[in-house]
């Protein structure tokens, strides 16, 4: 299971139809790519940052003039203003860009772009690992929220790559799944990935997490990250804050799983993460029918920030982060 193909070609799986169709689409241009960012064709933040830096490789081979790509990068880094690894990426090609002989240009962003990807899914590897083992007992149920797996990343996922290394355990008894409002990213792509890989899955709607957890049948929640403030505080998809606020009150573990891509150290707290606002007809409408009158006021943000003190630790590839604090979060990362 991939969220993109990549074999000097660049084709990404067409998140906006699944689970009802799979489609691969070709990516030709950093502009097709900002589309297909923007439009949620393909999401996640790691991922993201993956397809920006093949789509810049590629422009490479167009143009290796720098001014060029640099524009191009701008162009890519801007797609999403949330989710810190799509800068990331592009300012890692950009610098490998200024130091490569304009020959040589388009080869070294490829081979920079491919060492991306497969860092990516070495980092979900270890953050399945680390996730699995810090979380105890023989037979765990845990709630999820939006979708945090292979179609959100290079590998095997970050809060899904926990649940995929507990299931290979034997420890997992059930996974939860939020819908994960307005777009459907946990009923349509985690619940998808699941079943894809014969994991015990049951869907809920987010509003009925609540009385979930307040039954006792959820161990831990477990979730993923856009951006990741220096303080600890977590960037994720709308919806994330208000479990995080229901697992305290239940006393139930809140894990956050990310790479170190995903952290922003020049981001001082989460009031300083940028937050996406969507269309309104993502929230008006369902299936392009409109479900509310006309002229209904909407607030839709994509995300939400969970302050430090509510997550109780967040798996890096580098280490555990916990207790969630400015000062061990500098430690794992140094």
């Amino acid at each position: 299971m991939a969220a993109l193909r990549w074999d000097g070609k660049l084709f990404v799986l067409d998140q906006r139809l699944l689970p009802w169709e799979e489609r691969w689409v070709e990516v030709s241009s950093a502009e097709q790519a900002v589309e297909l960012i923007r439009g949620l064709a393909v999401r996640g933040a790691p991922v993201i940052g993956l397809v920006a830096a093949y789509a810049l490789a590629l422009e490479a081979h167009k143009n290796p003039d720098l001014s060029y790509l640099e524009a191009q990068g701008q162009a890519l880094a801007q797609a999403r203003p949330t989710a810190v690894n799509l800068p990331h990426a592009v300012s890692l090609l950009l610098q490998v860009a200024r130091e490569t002989p304009e020959p040589e240009r388009a080869k070294a962003l490829a081979a920079a772009a491919e060492a991306l990807h497969r860092a990516d899914a070495e980092a979900c590897l270890r953050m399945a690992q680390l996730g699995a083992a810090f979380l105890s007992g023989p037979s765990l149920s845990v709630l999820t929220h939006c979708n945090a797996g292979a179609l959100a990343t290079g590998g095997v996922g970050t809060a899904l790559g926990v649940v995929r290394a507990l299931h290979a355990s034997g420890r997992l008894h059930r996974l939860y799944a939020c819908e994960a409002r307005p777009v459907l990213q946990g009923a349509r792509l985690t619940a998808w990935e699941a079943v894809q890989d014969g994991l015990p899955v049951t869907l809920l709607a987010d509003g009925a997490a609540g009385s979930l957890l307040a039954s006792g049948a959820v161990h831990a929640v477990v979730v993923g990250a856009d951006r990741i403030a220096a303080d600890g505080s977590v960037a994720n998809k709308v919806g994330t804050y208000p479990l995080a606020v229901l697992a305290q009150r239940h006393r139930v573990p809140f894990l956050v799983v990310a790479p170190t891509t995903t952290f922003d150290l020049a981001c001082p707290s989460g009031a300083a993460i940028p937050i996406e606002s969507r269309p309104a007809a993502e929230v008006r409408e369902c299936a392009g029918r409109a479900v509310t009158a006309e002229g209904v006021g909407v607030f839709n943000p994509a995300f939400d920030v969970t302050p430090p003190e509510l997550v109780t630790a967040i798996v890096c590839e580098r280490g555990v982060i916990a207790p969630v604090t400015g000062e061990n979060l500098q430690r794992v990362l140094a």
